[in-house]
């Protein structure tokens, strides 16, 4: 413990002294933000822990799999590690690239950060899992992501490709864990295995439960790695982190989730990223409106007009003016304590959507719900606690399964 807070003295220091690699993308916190960023502040994450995990560097050719959330306090994990005296031959990139800035679903090329000389590998490019020649000058892979703990966000996908290319190449995997936002609950439908993307690779719910290094160790554990291979993992685990604990992200996590608001809401409302209605991407309200030109503007009074930003250049709805509901008036205490995925939103639109036979974008919708069976319930007229019924079975075996690969106290 000791050393942790004294490395964290050095690395704050050093941060006056070198120029991180990356600068925060959070937006300014309102008062009750900051009090929860206050409390959150007394987790040590595993990446803070460095004297569990420096002793094993020494001598080996690294890879970081990171982004912008890959630090030590103020300073970035690349920056700390080199600064340390360790050997970072390349970094792989997910979804947003290194930087965390690259807009939705936007391909990203490999290319050498300019800061740092480093190479950086995309791994949301022309491959989403190292090669075996990107992997055949490293020793050790260093994951440090932070994930929303959501199914369909591809942080825990390309961690899992990362694992497999790792334990087809013998090369040990170190997770530095971190904080889930929606650890407190596990809620959704499961995922079918007929309906396996690169949002959803595993037979789970939306809403997992899992810090990433729990997940790293259920993917293993259970056997999800290709040809029936297990990856040699390490897991750091943070410090003073229970499953209750309700975390304040330092940092936006990607471009459309600028906000804690915007993170409680995501499990809710990126269902309509397979309907035609628009979740706000191309505004300053990403993940906190719903809206869609063909609403009745006397129920939906909110407008906005989507445009083409760095976060969203190809936004749904792009420069059609839309009628909404603005929902950046819910408390972010309603969201924590309600603590479930919440459908009214999703039955509502259906409801008061002119043309029902255009409201879904069948593959896509499928994909992020995990089947056809969601889509199929809302067409039927089922209402939400029926649809919730439904998943129950589901989501009683998923937790049985997922308490073994736990590393905190549980929420129940």
């Amino acid at each position: 413990m000791q050393d942790t807070l004294t490395f964290r003295k050095t690395m704050l220091l050093a941060f006056f002294i070198l120029m991180p690699i990356l600068p925060s993308c959070m937006n300014a916190p309102s008062a009750k933000e900051q009090q929860a960023k206050e409390e959150s502040a007394g987790i040590i994450t595993g990446a803070e822990r460095t004297a569990e995990y420096f002793p094993l560097l020494p001598g080996k050719r690294i890879a970081v799999a990171g982004n912008h959330s890959s630090r030590i306090g103020e300073v970035h994990l690349v920056d700390s590690l080199r600064w340390a005296g360790f050997n970072v031959v390349k970094v792989f990139s997910p979804e947003h690239g290194f930087r965390g800035e690259a807009a939705d679903g936007q391909h990203i090329q490999s290319h050498v950060d300019e800061r740092t000389g480093i190479p950086i590998v995309s791994l949301y490019g022309v491959n989403r899992r190292p090669t075996p020649e990107q992997l055949a000058d490293v020793d050790l892979i260093l994951f440090d992501i932070q994930d929303v703990g959501m199914r369909f966000y591809t942080y825990i996908s390309t961690m899992t490709l990362i694992m497999q290319a790792a334990a087809a190449a013998g090369i040990p995997v170190i997770v530095l864990d971190r904080p889930n936002p929606h650890g407190h609950y596990v809620d959704g439908p499961m995922l079918d295995l007929a309906y396996t993307s690169f949002v959803g690779l595993h037979p789970i719910p939306v809403v997992h439960g899992m810090t990433i290094g729990e997940y790293a160790r259920l993917v293993n554990g259970e056997g999800w790695l290709s040809h029936g291979r297990t990856c040699d993992l390490k897991v750091i685990p943070m410090e003073n982190y229970t499953h209750n604990d309700l975390y304040q992200l330092p940092l936006a996590p990607s471009p459309n989730l600028p906000n804690m608001l915007a993170v409680y809401l995501y499990p809710s409302l990126c269902f309509f990223e397979g309907t035609a209605i628009s979740v706000g991407r191309g505004t300053e309200m990403p993940f906190q409106v719903i809206g869609h030109p063909r609403l009745p503007a006397e129920k939906y009074p909110l407008r906005f007009t989507p445009q083409s930003v760095q976060a969203s250049i190809h936004p749904p709805l792009l420069g059609q003016e839309c009628q909404g509901r603005d929902l950046r008036s819910i408390p972010l205490e309603t969201l924590q304590a309600e603590a479930r995925i919440n459908l009214f939103y999703l039955l509502e639109a259906y409801r008061d959507f002119p043309e029902k036979e255009k409201f879904f974008i069948n593959a896509s919708f499928d994909r992020l719900a995990g089947s056809n069976l969601l889509r199929n319930q809302i067409m039927a007229g089922l209402n939400e606690e029926q649809i919730r019924q439904s998943w129950q079975e589901g989501l009683e075996a998923f937790k049985k399964i997922r308490t073994k690969y736990l590393l905190y106290p549980d929420f129940e």
